[in-house]
């Protein structure tokens, strides 16, 4: 019986993200979503955020939750346009705006030097995204650190994805 229990056990394990971003407390929620309506033009109740992270970095995506909505999906468009403008050229100021200067993973990302980090924005049908990818150990590490805590931060309006929501996307 235990060694149909083990093997059992590591498979369920191995299924679990290691790094599953925890639901941030309902003041710092309503904070967030606070700061966040001066930062993003899009409503956060008529839209969803999904964060996946990939071996080399992620993808955020920011969906429509009616994909008929076309003031939501262009308001989508042209902030995620715009920030993956700055992140290319290293200003990460507006989630700091909406998260603080001390969200994990962007004090190292503000140190990458331009090419480190690839931010590739791309329309999509009901919504956008933008991709990000890197060859440098550390900087993987604060993509993946960064998209836990807008998993955490954004809990009502943001979900973890898999690499199988977003290739049919690329």
């Amino acid at each position: 019986m235990k060694l149909f229990i083990v093997p059992l056990l590591m498979a369920l394990f191995a299924t679990i993200p290691a790094h599953a971003a925890d639901k941030a407390n309902e003041k710092r929620l309503d904070e967030v979503a606070q700061r966040g309506a001066h930062v993003m033009p899009f409503d956060l109740e008529k839209t969803t955020h999904v964060f996946s992270k990939t071996a080399k970095g992620g993808v955020q995506q920011v969906i429509a939750k009616d994909k008929s909505d076309t003031k939501q999906i262009g308001l989508i468009r042209t902030h995620l346009s715009e920030i993956s403008e700055e992140f290319r050229q290293g200003d990460f100021s507006r989630p700091a705006k909406v998260h603080g200067e001390t969200m994990p993973g962007l004090a190292e990302l503000k140190t990458a030097k331009a090419g480190q980090i690839r931010v590739e924005y791309k329309g999509l049908p009901d919504g956008a995204q933008i991709n990000y990818s890197t060859e440098v150990p550390k900087f993987k590490k604060a993509i993946h650190q960064w998209f836990d805590a807008q998993l955490s931060d954004h809990a009502r309006h943001a979900v973890p994805g898999h690499r199988q929501q977003h290739m049919h996307h690329q």
